[in-house]
């Protein structure tokens, strides 16, 4: 079972690098996102591995001109973990923690990429992840988030398009959550009965801000925390106990957020209302009926679509999981800050203090 890995002193068992633990639903995830400031371009990237199934998958997608264009790949990895290209996409660890380039090679797909993220601020560690369903383990995973800056080209339809005017995020996290195929049984109470989460990576001239709640059905967090960090100097994490939220109505998508930052205030508005500014996260595999993260394609698989972005899409679970690109502003010791960033947000079932409620009804 020796792979590259072993060559590396990263082991924290006496096991060989390709070995992960007893758990299936072991993975270890990259994920990218980028966008202009008039929302005419956004992008996203991801690529996991799967220890345990023996799989690696990726996709790349771009929003432009009303239009999502979405390349999946998976493949059988054969245990070796350090090779990060599946199909056409591979990702690069340029220097750890500050440069990372994201490659699409030609394919069937009208998208090939040559990009680089450089990160403006240290990566913020996430709480630990930890969610039980009764007796059942669901999560255990670390995260952590990091803005930066874009460069490179991204061609779509022939189209060559300069992303150095684009700053996004990417994270990475790594744990245990559900992958691949279904449980044949499930918890009693089914294997997604209510999940609330609302996570804001947003980037400002000289901040980078950031923000995420899970809650309950009662709309109470069990993993909550933010960060504003200048950047050049320090960061200040925050925990607000309450969160100003309210959706467009006769859907679950955000309308607007505002909360307290202990030194401030933080206040996001989604451009929801723009179909364009739209990014559905199942074209990463979220939720995807097919393509979803670990699913078994055999030995490499490589697919590609294009769909259309729908100002009042009906909520499934293709739709209901999105990146809502988003204004910001925050405020500093009384002093005001323009951003942007996303709001993304999957509410499935209940969260009384917002008021939703079933499995899926929309916002009055």
């Amino acid at each position: 079972m020796l792979t590259k890995g072993d060559e590396y002193p990263l082991h924290q068992t006496p096991e060989p690098m390709a070995l992960s633990g007893g758990n299936r639903n072991f993975y270890d995830r990259y994920f990218f996102n980028g966008y202009s400031a008039d929302g005419s371009i956004f992008f996203a990237a991801a690529l996991g591995i799967y220890p345990q199934l023996d799989i690696m998958d990726a996709a790349f997608c771009v929003s432009i001109d009303g239009k999502q264009y979405n390349l999946r790949a998976s493949k059988r990895m054969g245990s070796e973990r350090l090779d990060l290209t599946v199909g056409p996409i591979t990702v690069t660890i340029v220097e750890p923690l500050q440069q990372l380039r994201l490659t699409v090679a030609a394919n069937d797909s009208p998208v090939t990429a040559d990009i680089l993220f450089s990160a403006r601020h240290q990566p913020i560690e996430e709480p630990r992840f930890i969610r039980r369903e009764g007796p059942r383990l669901m999560m255990d995973y670390t995260r952590m988030t990091q803005n930066g800056d874009w460069s490179g080209t991204i061609s779509v339809d022939g189209q060559n398009i300069d992303i150095g005017h684009c700053r996004g995020t990417r994270d990475r996290s790594w744990g245990i959550r559900q992958v691949g195929a279904s449980e044949s049984q499930p918890p009693p109470a089914g294997a997604f009965p209510q999940f609330w989460w609302l996570w804001t990576p947003l980037n400002f001239d000289h901040h980078a801000c950031f923000f995420h709640s899970n809650d309950d059905g009662d709309g109470m967090p069990w993993n909550r925390r933010g960060v504003v960090d200048t950047i050049a100097r320090s960061a200040l994490e925050f925990e607000p106990k309450a969160i100003d939220l309210s959706y467009h109505s006769g859907s679950r998508r955000i309308k607007q957020v505002q909360l307290e930052t202990g030194t401030g205030s933080l206040s996001i508005t989604p451009r929801t209302g723009d179909a364009a500014r739209t990014f559905y996260m199942s074209g990463l595999g979220y939720l995807h009926p097919v393509w979803g993260h670990g699913m078994d394609h055999g030995d490499l698989e490589v697919d590609h679509d294009v769909i259309a972005l729908d100002p009042a899409p009906a909520i499934d679970m293709t739709t209901i999981h999105i990146q809502a690109l988003s204004d910001a502003v925050l405020t500093v010791d009384g002093s005001e800050h323009q951003g942007i960033g996303v709001v993304e947000q999957l509410f499935i079932g209940p969260h009384a203090s917002s008021g939703l409620a079933g499995p899926m009804d929309p916002a009055a």
